[in-house]
């Protein structure tokens, strides 16, 4: 079926931004939330979003007024009878996610496709309760969706090709550039990022460099908008910790373990910015210190930490594709456009030479004594004893 109009389930930060390109898109859209408040309170974001936008010149005033006739609100659930697409932007609760899509395959036409913006939670679990998992996928937005070109199109066990492509379609109809992902933990961007955190705080906790130190060198040398740390204080300490923990309950393997220092973090009270204290200390929101600059390393040892990390995402990617997760190129661009990174994951492999980002990893397991942990996927020793041979 094509696609013509489109019904969001949630007004937050993630929903309102998602019916915001569904009209920007010239899809009729009608919104939804449970909470009266919370769905006027969306319906301003999204017009205080187009007006913004038009003043900026991301499109004319006369788009924003066509895209604000586009979007209505929808108090009751069953308002949404009539759409051809429903993405639900809820909490991330699985009951909760179940619930909600079993009314929505009752209330709407057989016909119609259904899709999740969860981030963490299986698509296949989801959709376990349906009559028609055929017509389910996941559709991966990224905050704030306005901006965030990236759409992880995730396909479910029972997931219909069919619906993978229109889905996809819709994607490309709102400006986003939709890359498809298998249904495993994290996806494509959140399970191959997990090393920038990670492997940050493992050179931390060994006193390699201080967290001022590995984010300039992240930045100043490796071309990244944010350090880890500083990307730690963004998101919240203790809400980076929650992912870890949930990546490695999925999956208890030695890359995916969380690190001491993050729960000593939170039971310091240390979450970031919303605290005022983090890894850096904030005033009014800004940061006090150190500056920007200030803590810069020599250049043999900032490259050094560079290296560390960019070789854990290579790596953490290498087994992503092993795994069928995504393509290469998928997961380069996911990487690029869904979390601003400077170069893909195999494009820092090729860049530093896969026989080198092998002998780092091997170097350091023997260093370290954890061999599991920097363990090589196949697809990167397969690349580093290709381009040894060639």
């Amino acid at each position: 079926m094509s696609v013509e109009r489109v019904g969001v389930v949630g007004a937050g930060t993630m929903g309102a931004g998602i019916a915001q390109l569904a009209a920007l898109a010239g899809f009729p859209t009608a919104m939804h939330d449970p909470d009266p408040g919370a769905l006027a309170t969306g319906a301003d974001r999204v017009a205080s979003a187009l007006a913004k936008g038009a003043g900026r010149g991301l499109w004319s005033a006369g788009e924003a007024a066509e895209a604000a006739s586009m979007l209505g609100t929808a108090t009751e659930l069953e308002q949404l009878a009539s759409a051809d697409l429903v993405i639900e932007a809820a909490p991330e609760d699985l009951e909760l996610k179940r619930e909600l899509f079993a009314r929505l395959e009752r209330i709407c036409d057989e016909s119609a496709l259904l899709a999740t913006n969860t981030s963490s939670i299986p698509v296949t679990r989801i959709a376990e309760p349906l009559e028609r998992p055929e017509r389910f996928a996941g559709m991966h937005f990224f905050n704030p969706p306005a901006l965030m070109r990236l759409v992880e199109v995730v396909a479910g066990d029972r997931s219909a090709d069919a619906t993978l492509e229109e889905v996809t379609r819709v994607a490309r109809a709102m400006g986003r550039e939709p890359v498809r992902a298998a249904d495993a933990p994290g996806f494509i961007v959140n399970r191959c990022n997990r090393p920038f955190s990670l492997e940050a705080l493992r050179m931390l906790g060994e006193g390699v460099a201080s967290h001022a130190q590995i984010d300039a060198a992240m930045r100043m040398r490796g071309g990244y908008r944010m350090g880890p740390f500083e990307l730690l204080d963004l998101i919240g300490v203790d809400i980076n910790l929650e992912v870890a923990r949930s990546f490695h309950a999925q999956r208890p393997i030695p890359r995916w373990e969380p690190h001491p220092i993050q729960a000593e973090m939170v039971e310091a009270g240390r979450l970031g910015r919303k605290a005022g204290r983090g890894f850096y200390e904030y005033r009014a929101g800004r940061r006090l210190d150190p500056e920007p600059g200030e803590a810069s390393l020599p250049a043999a040892e900032a490259e050094a930490i560079v290296e560390r990390i960019v070789a854990g995402l290579a790596n953490e990617a290498s087994f992503a594709v092993d795994e069928g997760v995504a393509a290469p190129e998928d997961v380069d661009t996911a990487m690029r456009l869904g979390l601003n990174h400077p170069r893909g994951p195999f494009e820092w492999r090729d860049a530093l030479g896969a026989p080198n980002v092998l002998a780092l990893l091997e170097e350091l397991a023997a260093r370290l004594g954890e061999p599991e942990r920097y363990r090589a996927a196949p697809a990167l020793v397969e690349a580093a004893q290709a381009s040894a041979g060639g």
